[in-house]
This record gives structure tokens, sequence and C-alpha cells, in this order.
């Protein structure tokens, strides 16, 4: 079988993006250079994800007004480096300047809090909003969601240097054993009948989370219901804020 991977149109995707108003916009991958001087031309704020303290200064070199610190917990492309948000986040207090905000594996206010005391202005939150009632993923693959726990993932692509974080289901776990049968032999094209995006879609319309790969984030084992995104944001900022006033609150009393 051959593989031909479309380039996504990204000019395209800028142009609407500034023809409609849009005030912020967040890059991710390869050096955003181009598109940080073409935002911010157009007034646009403009967010660089970066999943290592290097990449992050870099992009403060390039202006970008605020960085989003992408923790090894995250779905999707972590890199390669594994660090997680307990170190990621402290260093990013460390090293930089400009404001940036505690992406991945995060789901409740205690989080938040928490992000907060390491040093972010804020939290991202991708797979906890696709386990609510607005999120137009299939019920089964939210249910898949809500009954798995921090386990149920599972990074593919290592031997190809392209790590992806996936939920941990048939399809991956297929694609786990030929990547473990292949070992450094590995190549793309031993999984891409697997992995192709095409094979994913084809399982979302189908309401089939065993039909194909879907990136989820070792979060899904802090996701315990399907609330509507109103209800996240409250809940978060409600935990958030009680968890600081109660800790507040012991740091007075330890001082009697």
């Amino acid at each position: 079988h051959s593989y031909i991977c479309r380039r996504p149109r990204y000019e395209e995707y800028a142009k609407v993006i500034i023809e409609e108003g849009v005030k912020i916009v967040e890059t991710a991958g390869s050096n955003p250079k181009k598109w940080i001087r073409l935002f911010k031309s157009a007034g646009l704020i403009t967010i660089h994800k970066c999943i290592a303290i290097r990449h992050a200064l870099s992009a403060e070199k390039l202006g970008v007004d605020i960085v989003s610190l992408d923790g090894f917990e995250c779905a999707g492309h972590p890199g390669e480096d594994d660090i997680g948000n307990f170190v990621l986040q402290a260093r990013g207090a460390q090293e930089l300047t400009k404001p940036y905000v505690c992406s991945g594996g995060v789901s409740t206010g205690r989080q938040l809090a928490a992000a907060l005391a390491l040093g972010a202005e804020g939290v991202n939150c991708g797979t906890r909003f696709c386990a609510t009632i607005e999120c137009n993923w299939p019920d089964s693959f939210k249910q898949r969601m809500v009954d798995a726990s921090e386990t149920d993932t599972v990074l593919m692509f290592r031997k190809l240097h392209n790590t992806a974080r996936v939920f941990r289901n048939a399809v991956a776990a297929e694609v786990e054993e030929i990547e473990a049968d292949k070992g450094n032999d590995i190549e793309f094209k031993d999984v891409a009948h697997l992995v192709m995006g095409a094979r994913g879609r084809k399982a979302e319309e189908e309401g089939d989370p065993d039909g194909g790969i879907w990136s989820a984030g070792q979060v899904v084992g802090l996701i315990k219901e399907i609330p509507t995104c109103q209800e996240v944001v409250t809940v978060m900022v409600a935990e958030a804020e009680e968890c600081i006033q109660s800790l507040q609150r012991n740091v007075r009393r330890s001082r009697l």
C-alpha cells in the first residue's frame, strides 16, 4: 500500500482566521516565526504550544504573546523529552518572561490551583472538553473516557520519533503489537493502514470507539462524568478557589 498525506492549507486557514475576526490564535509544531509575524501584524494575540523550555524561549524571541507549556501527560504529540507538568511548569517560572499556561492532563480545580502555584497564568484543557455534552464525539467515545483509568492511553510512534498519545483501544493495541514486533525496523507504512485519519473519521461516524485511533490524554483517569462545558468551567474555578482559600487558612494556622 502507498499512503499520500496532503499538506494542510495553512495559508488559507490563516487568511480565514484573520478575515473572520478571531482575536486569539494558537500555533504548534514547527517554527512559528512566519505565523506569529502574520497574526501579530493583523492585531491578533498569539499563543505557541511548546513541549520544552528551549522551544518556549525561542517562541518568546519570535514575539509570541503567550506560551502554552504542554506536559508529557497530554493527548496528541507530547514530543520526545518526556517532561511532566510538575517539573515543566516550575521550569517555566524559572525561565520565561511572557505569560504561560499549563497544558496537558488538566481536568480539576485542584490542578488549576496547582498550575497557578507553579507559575502558570491559567490552564489549557483538551481531552476534558471532549467528554462534554456539547462535544460532537459519539457518546460511546465519551463513555469510554468516563470508564477509563489514567493508564488507558498508549504512546505510539516512539521509534519513529513522532510520539503520539492516543486512547488505549483495539486498534492502538494492534499498533503496539506491530511496533513491538518490528522494533527498530519499524516504518510508518507498517501501521499506516491502522492509524490513517480516514479510518478514525469512519469510526467516529459509526460510533465505534475501537474502530480507529483517537487522541486522549492521561486525564481520562480524572473524568467521571459528561457535563456541559459551562459546568466544567464553573466547577473547576469553584474548586480552585476553595483549594486556594483552604491553603491560605492552613498557612495562617501554621503561623499561630
